[in-house]
């Protein structure tokens, strides 16, 4: 396919001396990712993606509050907000629920999550918008922050929704930071995955912290740090009013960039040692060869930011249980491509992913397969 570097079989071919993913000959979902018109830049579809307005509307969701840590310093537990939209009791728990998680600064409301939902709703799928701790404003639910190796609060949820609603098949979906959690929880729990987990998909994943901080700080990229670091401090300062007994002291003077608000923020209040400890600690490219669930990876090579060190690519390209999709445009969670084109509305990213999850779990899908081939 020419938008891939693509391997079928067991000879490898090299394409730019870099070992090309295997692509499912059965792939039928799969079509090739071409960017729109003036975005064959990472930066400008970065940009596009997060600004280009969507007009979608979604029902009116079920909230559902899920306990992840009990109280700290007086104050809690700390409890994560998830946006549900159920289909009809009668086939529930038999249709496939796609639990969607965002990326770093996003939240449930994030457009990439609500596009992803409308998609799925609409092929008869359940949908659960998970926000991660404090986000979504939901700084009163939760004392403890949010960060990149908070993947048990995955597992929880998870566990919660399943319990609650008897749900038979399950499939995980996170975005850029997003991407980390699922894939770390799937990894953690890959020596006996959970039977109703059905497959798992990461799109532009922080598996490699350390390598995506640097490049994060490189020059070019300083209007996404400093986006970042802006709302995050903000995050901080209202904890300290909220949560004095944690927060008052927060060293919030010392920061100016990613590396340092890991190291002052993430790192003093998460229990790691410094910001090296953290980036090393959580990275789910630890699991890249040993997943077991069927995993998509959409990975784009002109990504702003996220960097994917090459033995996580070779890990994952190695792993049977993985599709590994790598493009050379697309930038950081956008993948816009023309509308219209082989029967895509111009987000790639999301019919690629519907496709494959309902291609995965058939028997769970309802009528989500017809859906998926022709939205």
């Amino acid at each position: 396919m020419g938008g891939f570097r693509a391997r079928v079989g067991a000879g490898a071919r090299f394409v730019n001396a870099l070992p090309a993913p295997r692509i499912p000959e059965d792939a039928h979902w799969l079509t090739e990712f071409i960017p729109r018109r003036w975005l064959r830049n990472g930066h400008l579809q970065t940009l596009a993606g997060n600004f280009l307005p969507r007009r979608l509307t979604l029902s009116e969701p079920e909230p559902l509050l899920v306990e992840v840590e009990g109280p700290v310093a007086g104050y809690g537990p700390s409890q994560v907000l998830c946006h549900c939209h159920w289909q009809p009791r009668e086939v529930r728990s038999r249709r496939l629920t796609v639990v969607l998680v965002h990326g770093l600064e996003g939240s449930s409301n994030s457009q990439y999550i609500v596009g992803n939902t409308a998609r799925a709703l609409a092929a008869g799928l359940n949908v659960v918008r998970m926000n991660m701790r404090s986000c979504g404003g939901t700084d009163d639910l939760s004392p403890t922050l949010y960060h990149s190796g908070r993947s048990g609060d995955i597992g929880r949820v998870f566990e919660a929704i399943v319990r609650e609603q008897q749900l038979e098949a399950v499939a995980l979906v996170g975005y850029s930071m997003g991407g980390n959690l699922v894939l770390r929880w799937t990894g953690e729990v890959s020596a006996n995955p959970p039977r109703a987990l059905k497959a798992v998909v990461g799109v532009s994943p922080l598996m490699d912290l350390a390598a995506s901080s640097a490049a994060l700080h490189r020059p070019q990229n300083r209007l996404y740090e400093r986006h970042f670091l802006r709302s995050m401090i903000e995050r901080v300062r209202r904890r300290m009013t909220m949560y004095p007994r944690i927060y008052a002291d927060a060293a919030l003077d010392r920061i100016h960039t990613m590396r340092e608000f890991d190291h002052h923020i993430v790192a003093r209040y998460g229990g790691f040692a410094d910001a090296d400890d953290y980036y090393y600690s959580v990275a789910s490219s630890h699991y890249a060869g040993s997943l077991r669930v069927p995993t998509l990876i959409v990975h784009s090579l002109d990504d702003p930011f996220i960097r994917m060190l090459p033995q996580t690519r070779d890990a994952l390209i190695g792993n049977p249980r993985v599709t590994f999709l790598e493009t050379q445009h697309g930038g950081h969670c956008a993948f816009l491509a023309p509308g219209g084109q082989a029967g895509c509305d111009g987000y790639w990213a999301e019919k690629t992913l519907l496709g494959f999850l309902t291609q995965e779990d058939p028997e769970h899908a309802g009528g989500a397969r017809a859906s998926a081939h022709g939205s």
